[in-house]
């Protein structure tokens, strides 16, 4: 199977690196399957699960807003966080959700706050749908990220 090189980079850092057999993206429009040869395009990126296929064994990244660049060979994600599930504080995104709730609950006529607000509640709500679904799954099923260049933890 012909593979691709999927590139997952933050405003921090790059956090993954590597050769791989598929990659699925929570693009804006729904999940978007990449496989090598796929036809070139670009997409918006909302938080969720990028799901990456190699060798058989499927493997997440949490990711958050941004964009995603696809060619014939490559894929290239940029993003404002991406962790994997282990590097979760749910006890911190859960009082972050009850901030952004709080905050938006006020009713704020600044569009620029409301905005910031409803990211970090996206944000966080997708932190915390992650890490429970992650612990919903066996241990076996949990396979961490193999190979390639990674650091599991960019932006909160």
């Amino acid at each position: 199977m012909a593979t691709l090189r999927l590139e997952v980079v933050t405003p921090e850092q790059r956090i993954y690196s590597d050769d791989v057999d598929m990659v699925v993206i929570p693009a804006a429009e729904g999940e978007m399957g990449v496989l090598a040869g796929h036809v070139p395009t670009v997409a918006g990126l909302l938080p969720g699960a990028l799901r990456i296929t190699k060798a058989g064994h499927t493997s997440e990244l949490l990711v958050g807003n941004g964009f995603v660049e696809v060619t014939h060979t490559a894929v290239s994600v940029l993003t404002d966080m991406a962790m994997e599930e282990a590097a979760i504080d749910e006890q911190a995104a859960e009082e972050a959700v009850r901030r952004a709730e709080a905050a938006l609950k006020e009713r704020s006529t600044d569009i620029d706050i409301r905005e910031d607000e409803e990211a970090l509640l996206r944000r966080s709500l997708a932190q915390l749908q992650f890490k429970r679904r992650r612990r919903g799954q066996s241990p076996a099923a949990s396979t961490a990220l193999g190979g390639g260049e990674h650091t599991g933890a960019g932006g909160v």
